[in-house]
């Protein structure tokens, strides 16, 4: 042994000893004690390296912490070692542990450990800390799965990745203090079904950047709902699982919505460049069809002339030998030579060949358009998907990177869009003829983990400066400057997309540096040479054009350059060669400058000095910010004839047009032929030129304005057949022709090739330019009925998916030979041979395309769970071999998406089936899923489904997606039974009607846009969808159609969330109530009676319904509408009513009606909400309405008439004050009025109401009745005026023809007033009840004799025998018309009751007091009115009122009657105070008139005279 053998032993055992005294041990025993032992610790000092553990044999339990120990070994002694602890170390790798098979919780934290690795075999470990060491990759761990705590706390991890799925065990994971920035990390931890504790910021470490972003809880509790401890946090609580999912959905729907809306963009845009690819189009086909017609008519003669020169040919030969002979007729004979046959052959091939060439040039045309199209619409795809990328990426992060599409108003925007401009040198293209550039959008980056970075980058390496001066003037080293971008890797890997998310690396697969520059054409020319190159190797699809890297992105960065320095040329740039440098620059000369002879370059213009390249060494310190969309602007020279169809390209050259004139006029010019309009027998004899039908074996009739062949069926030697240029729309005539080989039936107008059948030999087919567009239908047509079918050609056909045309064809025509003038290739046949057979579900098809998760995985994408698991999980089958029995129960989810699939069969057995996809294919119906009772989620998108009646089974589902396909409705059967359908997309069919969605009650999502929904009532289908939040219909004619269509359907609709994409903003809530609110439409009619047949309502009551405005248009839907009661509602007016072509009723009870149309205001001053409310074309509204000083001007009889159907018009209760503001007089055929109830105070505006017949105003303030007030009423014949304050009864004259005239309750107290009523000469029934004039004054007889033809006085008939008496007292008074004698009464007991010296006479007469005295007990006639009153308080006297009249004796006497006076009785039943009321106060509430059943208003509504209140 060598002393440093020696020395070495002496050591060990010098640290054994340590160990031993550090666990109790006596060394000199350790020989007999060592292998009872299970546990050793060693705490900071005295053992620095792991020697001596051979000594115990049984340990189980090893806890070294704070020691010098580089490498554990020693540990191939201890088989049994269970726990190992070496800690706070200074351990580089792990090792030494192969022997330790048994190990189950090993701690190696606080050392310098790099790599996890070497742990393969320990596949007992449950715990594992790793943490606070180097490491930053997790790797290693794919044998572990019996682990369960995980922490590997404080490394410089930043990618978690997939390498902890094996580690199903995993319950608690700690990943604080590390270099986590991303969202799609954590979401890659929801793999761990069993994670309960989680740990990313946790209080002893730093947090992860991604615990700074917005949402992280939300995200992590989200995506692992089992979480019980978030950073030491209880996570337990329903609740926050709850209001997580709640956040995400919500995310969930608004990003699909904005995807969607992405889309529909592009569609736009699409749809934008279809026009003008079809306007571009329209010359070029026109000239296409006159030349292909002359090119036609042109071969028919070639054809004909050379027939007939094959006979002539022996004739100019004789001809030209007579000429050789005769020189003396040499004029004669050149005349002859230009007439010759075989002359004119050669013109008219010559001629045809002109034809032919002019129709290739126009060909080219067709296709450069059809090219530039193609160019457009994938730049615009283009945008649409890096927007839909942008905005998964803003859901993925949950907003912590989002994007913001800028305009002019944005002034970062136009910072940018000047930046651009000033970066741009049109001396460095001008090789490429371009002259300017043009920004089409501009996008800022807001990437949150990117910012908090690039700032602690930017202050950590600020505050390492020594130089005070440059700390505080960093900001000079900011610039924005553009990323010089690898083409290869663009277009590879899409690295764009890599950097807006993750920011710019340094290992780009080019140096590691970031390359950098602030010339426009420095940053471009990488891109340029490699798409030149590409173009010249004819790999790109842009070669047509001459600029193939027309159009551009750019990103622009904020970079902080720091010490900056120039390159050293010849050496690498690496940050090793520039020790103190943040950035190194060189300045780019461009290869339009020229070195002088000092050595310096020159160069005309000044922007080549500002032109350098940057290269950055730190990738943290460059922040991108904006990405730029540009297009290269080209020199007019050098062209293409459409430059672009996003710009106007003018028109076409006037030099084409007249080259085509040209050849068209050369000779010989053919004589058209008269167009045939029919076929007969005769006909086509003529046109065959044949003797009998069956000779005719071929027939033109290329040219005419034919659209049906029924002769053609008895041509049964036909084979070849033309009938282009004609106006088919179908071939049915074209069948059971055995012979026909040949048809071109070009230049139509076909639509479908149904009909066709019956040609066993056709060989060819043409069907160019026509408007066939469903290749399945058509091909299979060809398919039965064309069995040899080789050539056929339908170029120019408006075919959906056009992409899929060639191959759908060639699957189901296998006998062609040439398809739209290219040859089928055996490779093409073969592939579409193999797609045709590949369209059924097969059992391979299944394994391939199924998977068996029992669960949908939480992620925040918006692909279907079907797509998503076939996404994100492996087939769970073995392919190689057969299934196992029972293997179909167990698919939960299928995804068949673009399979080609014509039928739904082989389902029956997915019992379990609970997530489907069958987009892109070609399925008709919906059917053989009746056993699939689990299925929850079914996608149908792009397919050719007619209807939906194979769903009724499907209790579960929860979505249906069926978008474009050609459904015409929704089956409210189908729906009803979806008790559980959330979502439901039919977008881009055919639907007219949202009729039978209302039975889908549990809807939360509709998208029904771009149908044909034209009407507003479809929308009150869907009032009754209470959880419906997002709506789209955009892409509808309603929404077109729809004045205010968003705020209208806001109205509606109140609880929805989103409309069309966009969010339902509080303040066009608010606009949506102001405009629409109270509305009463023909839609809130239907809602109302339940049905739209407006044609059939009569009656139309809507009381109560808050109505304040009347929009019933098109007012011709109500022309049988006679009568209409609104009552109690809120109208100011009669609004839309006006237009109401036969309304003979109307009742506004109860309203706010101002005026017949509504009063214009002024216009000054209005608010925004009130200029959003005239917006609204509400039927009456935006008339012209006179001031109140224009309407005192203007003479009541020069307004328009207006209602000219009305007769009966109810407006009580309206707070009307002045008549006049009504307009009245413009119902110039109104027969009854009713204004009772109102405030009005002198009657006025009755002008024009010349065949008014009752007119009512009880109840209101007037006081006194103009001369003019009546002076057009000549035929009213009642009059209501009671409870007014009427003390006159003036200016009555004119009311010529009134027959009955109501002023209870008014204040008339003389009889002279009453006197002025002789004028109503024809008035029958009066009644002035409550008067003071008939309170204090025995007024009946006065008024009887006056009025002669008055039959009711206050509701009680004039009895001839009261006429009699009347006139009897006038008699005797001799005093006509004075005032009746009053009665004396006195009550001083019961003794005066009875006047024995006064004769009396009992009798029994209607009129006088009697009318209100009903008792027996006689009165004296000396009572006063407060004795009778006083008596009248006794609740049992019987009373009898004793008139006195005067004898013929007495001075006034005349009558030739007896001394005695004459005495009326009347019973009286009621009692005490009664009296008063009953003689002298009617009821109020009765008037007999009142119970006649009013025959004006028909519904129901107010009655003619309402009862007094």
């Amino acid at each position: 042994m060598n002393p440093s053998e020696k020395q070495k032993n002496s050591c060990d055992e010098e640290i054994i000893k340590e160990l031993c005294l550090a666990n109790g041990v006596s060394y000199e025993k350790i020989a007999q004690d060592g292998s009872t032992i299970t546990s050793l610790e060693v705490f900071f000092s005295g053992y620095p390296r792991m020697v001596g553990l051979s000594l115990f044999p049984r340990l189980s339990q090893l806890i070294i912490v704070g020691q010098d120990i580089n490498q554990i070994q020693g540990l191939g002694c201890c088989p049994l070692l269970r726990e190992l602890w070496v800690v706070e170390c200074q351990l580089s790798e792990i090792s030494g542990l192969q022997n330790s098979l048994q190990l189950q919780k090993l701690y190696l934290y606080d050392n310098q450990i790099s790599a996890i690795k070497n742990l393969e075999l320990h596949v007992n470990l449950q715990v594992l800390w790793l943490n606070n060491n180097s490491i930053t990759l997790i790797e290693g761990l794919d044998t572990l799965q019996k682990l369960k705590e995980l922490n590997l706390a404080d490394n410089s991890i930043e990618k978690i990745g997939h390498s902890l799925d094996p580690n199903v065990n995993l319950q608690n994971l700690n990943l604080s203090g590390n270099k986590i920035s991303s969202f799609k990390e954590l979401t890659l931890l929801a793999h761990l079904p069993n994670l309960t504790e989680l740990g990313l910021n946790d209080p002893q470490s730093s947090p992860n950047p991604v615990c700074l972003l917005y949402n992280y809880a939300t995200h992590i509790l989200y995506h692992m709902p089992g979480l019980q401890r978030l950073d030491t946090y209880d996570v337990s609580s329903k609740q926050l699982k709850e209001a997580a999912k709640s956040t995400v959905m919500k995310k969930l729907m608004y990003y699909s919505m904005c995807v969607r809306t992405a889309q529909r963009k592009l569609e736009e845009t699409q749809a934008r460049l279809m026009e003008q690819k079809k306007t571009q189009l329209q010359l070029p086909e026109e000239r296409i069809r006159t030349l292909s017609y002359a090119l036609k008519n042109l071969e028919d003669e070639l054809s004909e002339a050379q027939a007939s020169s094959r006979k002539s040919a022996s004739i100019w030969e004789d001809g030209l030998s007579l000429l050789i002979d005769d020189s003396g007729g040499c004029n004669d004979t050149a005349a002859d030579i230009s007439r010759d046959p075989m002359f004119e052959h050669k013109l008219l091939l010559t001629k045809v060949e002109a034809v032919r060439e002019r129709l290739k040039l126009w060909g080219r045309k067709l296709e450069e358009i059809e090219t530039w199209y193609e160019q457009d619409l994938s730049q615009a795809t283009k945008r649409k998907k890096l927007m839909v990328h942008f905005l998964l990426m803003e859901l993925e992060t949950v907003g912590n990177i989002c994007f913001e599409e800028g305009s002019f108003t944005d002034p970062w925007f136009r910072s940018c869009f000047h930046l651009v401009l000033s970066c741009f040198c049109a001396a460095d293209y001008k090789a490429y003829g371009i002259t300017g550039i043009k920004t089409h959008r501009i996008i800022r980056i807001h990437n949150r983990a990117l910012k908090l970075r690039f700032k602690d980058k930017l202050h950590s390496l600020l505050a390492r400066e020594e130089s005070v001066l440059f700390s505080q003037n960093y900001k000079r080293s900011l610039e924005y400057l553009f990323y010089i971008a690898d083409p290869e890797r663009t277009i590879e890997k899409n690295e764009t997309i890599h950097i807006l998310e993750d920011g710019l690396k340094k290992t780009l697969g080019r140096e590691s540096v970031v390359p950098l520059s602030d010339s426009l054409s420095v940053a471009e020319r990488p891109r340029i040479e490699y798409t030149l190159c590409r173009a010249s190797q004819g790999s790109s699809k842009q070669s047509s054009d001459i600029v193939p890297f027309r159009h551009g992105q750019i990103i622009i960065s904020k970079v902080f350059l720091g010490h900056s320095f120039p390159i050293r040329e010849g050496e690498p740039v690496v940050s090793g060669n520039y020790p103190n440098a943040h950035s190194v620059y060189r300045t780019v000369h461009t290869v339009y400058e020229t070195k002088s002879s000092g050595g310096t370059y020159q160069s005309g213009c000044e922007c080549n000095p500002r032109q350098s390249q940057w290269f950055v060494f730190d990738h943290e310190l460059v922040l991108p910010e904006y990405i730029v969309d540009f297009e290269y602007i080209t020199q007019d020279q050098g062209q293409p004839v459409y430059p672009n169809l996003s710009t106007d390209r003018g028109s076409f050259p006037s030099d084409d047009i007249n080259l085509d004139k040209e050849v068209l006029n050369l000779e010989p010019m053919l004589k058209q032929p008269p167009k045939l309009l029919s076929l007969d027998e005769t006909t086509l004899l003529k046109v065959a030129r044949a003797n009998v039908l069956s000779q005719i074996t071929v027939l033109n009739l290329h040219g005419n304005s034919l659209n049906k062949l029924k002769e053609i069926s008895c041509l049964r030697a036909l084979r070849s057949l033309t009938i282009s240029f004609n106006e088919f729309t179908r071939l049915d005539d074209i069948s059971h022709m055995p012979h026909l080989e040949f048809v071109d039936a070009s230049h139509n107008h076909l639509l479908t090739l149904n009909g066709l059948r019956g040609l066993g030999q056709l060989k060819e087919l043409d069907l160019r330019w026509n408007k066939l567009a469903k290749t399945r239908e058509e091909t299979a047509v060809l398919r039965k009925h064309t069995p040899a079918l080789l050539k056929l050609d339908t170029r120019h056909n408006p075919w959906h998916r056009p992409e899929m045309h060639r191959m759908t064809t060639l699957g189901h025509l296998l006998t062609l030979t040439h398809l739209d003038d290219v040859l089928v290739g055996e490779e093409e046949a073969a592939v579409s041979l193999q797609m045709a057979a590949g369209s059924r579900i097969t059992q391979a098809s299944l394994l391939a395309h199924s998977r068996t998760d029992s669960e949908r995985p939480r992620s925040l994408s918006l692909l279907s769970a079907a797509q998503l698991l076939c996404q994100l999980s492996s087939t769970h089958w073995d392919l190689s071999r057969d299934p196992e029995s029972g293997w179909t129960a167990k698919i939960t989810a299928l995804n068949l998406d673009g399979q080609r699939i014509n039928k739904l069969t082989n389902l029956d057995k997915l019992v379990n089936l609970r997530w489907a996809s069958f987009n892109d294919n070609n399925i008709s119906k919906v059917e053989g899923l009746d056993n699939c009772l689990h299925l929850e989620e079914l996608f149908l998108n792009n397919n050719c489904i007619t209807k939906i009646d194979g769903l009724s089974k499907l209790l579960y589902l929860t979505k249906l997606s069926l978008n474009g396909n050609q459904l015409s409705c929704v089956e409210a059967s189908v729906l009803e039974r979806l008790h559980n359908l959330h979502f439901l997309s039919v977008e881009n069919n055919s639907i007219g009607t949202m009729h039978g969605i209302h039975r889908a009650r549990s809807l939360i999502e509709l998208y029904i846009g771009k149908n044909h929904i034209s009407t507003t009532r479809d929308i009150y289908h869907l009032k009754g969808l209470m959880n419906l939040i997002i709506l789209d219909l955009y892409g509808n004619p309603l929404v077109e159609k729809l004045e205010n269509y968003r705020i209208y359907i806001v109205f509606q609709l109140p609880s929805l969330k989103a409309l069309d994409g966009i969010a339902v903003e509080a303040t066009e809530c608010e606009n949506a109530k102001d405009v629409f609110g109270g509305r009463l439409t023909p839609d809130m009619v239907a809602e109302k009676l339940g049905h739209s047949n407006y044609s059939g309502i009569v009656d139309l009551t809507l009381q109560s319904c808050s109505i304040r405005m009347v929009d019933l248009v098109p007012t011709d839907l109500f022309q049988n509408l006679h009568s209409v009661n609104l009552e109690h509602n809120n109208l100011s007016s009669f609004s839309g009513l006006v237009y109401l072509p036969n309304i003979k009723t109307i009742c506004l009870n109860h309203n706010h009606i101002e005026s017949i149309l509504p009063r214009q205001k002024a216009q000054a001053h209005l608010t925004n909400r009130q200029i959003l409310y005239h917006k609204v074309n509400s039927s009456g509204y935006g008339q012209q309405c006179p001031s109140k000083s224009s309407r005192e001007a203007v003479p009541a009889d020069s307004l328009e008439p207006l209602m000219g159907s009305l007769e009966v018009l109810h407006l009580s209760h309206n707070g009307i004050s002045n008549m006049a503001n009504l307009q009245l007089s413009r119902l110039t055929n109104l027969k009854a009025l009713f204004l009772e109830g109102n405030e009005i105070s002198q009657v006025e505006g009755l002008e024009g109401l010349y065949q008014l017949r009752e007119l009512v105003l009880d109840r209101n303030r007037i006081k006194v009745l103009k001369e003019n007030t009546f002076i057009s009423q000549a035929i009213l014949l009642e009059l209501h005026l009671a409870e007014n304050r009427i003390r006159e009864l003036s200016h009555l004259e004119h009311l010529v023809e009134l027959r009955r005239l109501f002023l209870d309750m008014n204040k008339i107290q003389d009889m002279s007033e009453l006197d002025k009523l002789e004028v109503l000469i024809s008035l029958n029934e009066l009644s002035v009840r409550g008067n003071p004039v008939a309170r204090r004054s025995l007024h009946r007889p006065a008024v009887v004799l006056h009025l002669s033809k008055l039959q009711v006085l206050d509701g009680v008939t004039v009895t001839l025998e009261e006429r009699t008496r009347a006139e009897l007292l006038c008699t005797d008074s001799q005093c006509p018309g004075a005032p009746m004698p009053t009665m004396d009464i006195n009550l001083p007991g019961l003794l005066p009751f009875v006047l024995r010296n006064t004769p009396i006479r009992r009798t029994s007469l209607s009129g006088g007091l009697q009318n209100f005295l009903g008792c027996d007990v006689i009165l004296p006639c000396n009572l006063d009115g407060a004795q009778l009153h006083d008596m009248c308080k006794s609740p049992l006297i019987h009373i009898i009122v004793v008139v006195l009249i005067p004898d013929k004796k007495h001075k006034h006497g005349s009558v030739a009657h007896s001394g005695q006076s004459e005495i009326t009785c009347r019973h009286i039943r009621r009692v005490g105070n009664s009296l008063l009321t009953a003689g002298l106060f009617p009821d109020r509430n009765t008037y007999p008139h009142q119970e006649q059943d009013s025959s004006r208003f028909k519904n129901g509504g107010a009655p003619k005279h309402p009862p007094m209140e």
